[in-house]
């Protein structure tokens, strides 16, 4: 097979990668962009979906904060179809840091972010789930934002501009001559095919994984491996962001998005990416630190738990990682021996699009590319693929044109099979695999209360019947759907949803036997 020609070749499919390879599209570079699992399979898939106004660096990491007070504002008016501008506020409860709190609208003003003191009531008013025990509130710009769409929509983008897509492909060498990446050799993981790319410029977006690429290619990165876990609440707790009035630590932010609330976080050295999961003690920690600031969450019903990893560029001493810097770091490898391979990683999804743009810039120089950034004024497009990813959404476009064949997939989201369809679609143009990961990727399925229970082997059974799986497929794609699932049910089994999980194993274990690894 004759090698795959390009001018730049993107290691990576999340948040930053899918916005480099529309940046360079616009600018009119020839891209192909591979993922070694689906869009958004790393931290850009699992953070609290928070879109940052910058307060929560103000002491700490100032250059940070004032990189994200720039690009959330520009977000919001480039992109409001992805982002929910729900405004946030800053609470300190009995036996927090005064000083801080007496501190903070001083240091937001050094960093021009608008701050608002708010009285006690004022805030409760606005949010009575805070305690009673507050002691001081300011409201700030923060939002919630949807990783997942936000990557769908600059990937579909570069795609209609003319760039590739290859999910489910790893790098598995470096081709190197004369300090220059000659060749990119890649394994599609669902085919075992390998195939050869040969590029003019080589990014390295994978994050939390830029070291394992980057010594393919000779060179050394040290990354901090910072584990994050969070959990989801089964209904929308707040309107607003609410974030602890303190230094950053555990359990100290409640995002709204859609219909739950995201709660979190934790910030735990990992040496390895091999498992990465939440912890039980992570989650009754979580809950019982955040219950001082929102009481109503000592007794909320949690419907899963998941982690992410945060990519920190620094040194590997000891001592606390959100000690170290929030901001990215772009690494032109030229001064590594390799001239033709640049690495982005760090930073955080706020900052996703800045990220992009200054990539973008040191590797159209070495192409010789003149042509300026233009996503700092295009908005972002909305396309139908990309906006099933939405809470509410699906069950509002299914009750406004009822169609009676039109057959509910998914309860608990309201999720008709026409949603499938175009998923599926979408999938097809990019040369992706239809399965019910995917879908769940790509959609609301799964992420109810039921955690798949319903909507699993419903999902699976349309595709049998659509011929997008083979029959001796279906029960191993349902087992692995349902055991991403179960890993992110099991650290918060207790009440309500230890009787559902109770439920899912009668049902998934006894009926169709998928405790049995072996079994067709």
């Amino acid at each position: 097979m004759l090698p795959k020609e390009t001018q730049v070749l993107i290691i990576g499919g999340g948040a930053t990668g899918t916005g480099l390879a529309r940046d360079l599209a616009i600018r009119g570079v020839q891209c192909i962009l591979v993922e070694q699992k689906d869009i958004n399979a790393g931290a850009s898939g699992a953070n609290h979906g928070l879109l940052h106004s910058g307060g929560r660096y103000v002491a700490s990491d100032p250059g940070s904060a004032k990189e994200c007070r720039l690009e959330a504002k520009l977000l919001k008016g480039l992109a409001p179809h992805c982002i929910e501008d729900t405004g946030g506020l800053f609470v300190a409860v009995e036996g927090d840091d005064e000083q801080y709190v007496a501190d903070f609208p001083h240091l937001c003003s050094q960093s021009d972010i608008p701050v608002k003191e708010l009285s006690v009531q004022e805030a409760r008013e606005m949010e009575p789930v805070l305690s009673e025990k507050l002691i001081a509130a300011f409201m700030l710009e923060d939002a919630s934002i949807d990783p997942f769409k936000l990557s769908m929509e600059n990937i579909l983008q570069a795609q209609h501009l003319g760039s590739t897509l290859h999910c489910f492909t790893k790098v598995v060498r470096f081709d190197k001559r004369s300090h220059r990446i000659q060749a990119t050799r890649l394994l599609n993981t669902l085919t075992g095919a390998e195939f050869t790319i040969e590029a003019e410029q080589v990014v390295n977006a994978t994050g939390a994984w830029a070291g394992v690429i980057a010594d393919l290619a000779g060179v050394t990165i040290p990354i901090l491996f910072s584990k994050g876990s969070l959990l989801i609440t089964h209904n929308r707790i707040s309107d607003r962001v609410i974030n602890r009035l303190r230094p950053s630590s555990s359990a100290d932010i409640l995002v709204p998005g859609g219909t739950v609330s995201i709660l979190g976080t934790t910030s735990v050295r990992i040496d390895s990416l091999d498992r990465i999961h939440p912890t039980i003690e992570e989650v009754d920690a979580i809950v019982e630190e955040a219950a001082a600031m929102i009481p109503v969450l000592e007794e909320s019903r949690y419907i899963r738990a998941y982690a992410g990893v945060r990519p920190l560029v620094g040194s590997k001493s000891s001592g606390d990682d959100r000690s170290v810097s929030r901001g990215f770091a772009l690494l032109d490898h030229a001064e590594d021996g390799v001239e033709n391979f640049t690495t982005i990683t760090g930073g955080k999804l706020t900052t996703y699009r800045y990220m992009a743009e200054k990539t973008a810039d040191m590797v159209g120089s070495k192409l010789g590319v003149s042509k300026p950034c233009l996503t700092r004024t295009e908005p972002l497009p909305t396309t139908q693929a990309g906006q099933w990813t939405e809470a509410g959404l699906a069950p509002k476009l299914w009750l406004a044109h009822r169609d009676p064949e039109d057959i509910l997939l998914c309860e608990c989201e309201m999720v008709p099979k026409s949603v499938v369809d175009e998923i599926i679609a979408s999938i097809h143009e990019q040369k992706g695999r239809s399965d019910l990961n995917a879908i769940g990727l790509r959609s609301r399925i799964g992420k109810g209360a039921c955690q798949g229970t319903f909507c699993g082997p419903r999902v699976t059974s349309y595709l049998y019947d659509q011929n997008q799986v083979c029959p001796d497929q279906c029960l191993h794609h349902l087992r692995e759907f349902l055991a991403g699932r179960w890993k992110g049910q099991h650290p918060v089994l207790w009440d309500r949803q230890l009787i559902q999980s109770e439920l899912l194993e009668a049902m998934h274990c006894g009926f169709f036997g998928l405790e049995l690894e072996n079994q067709p």
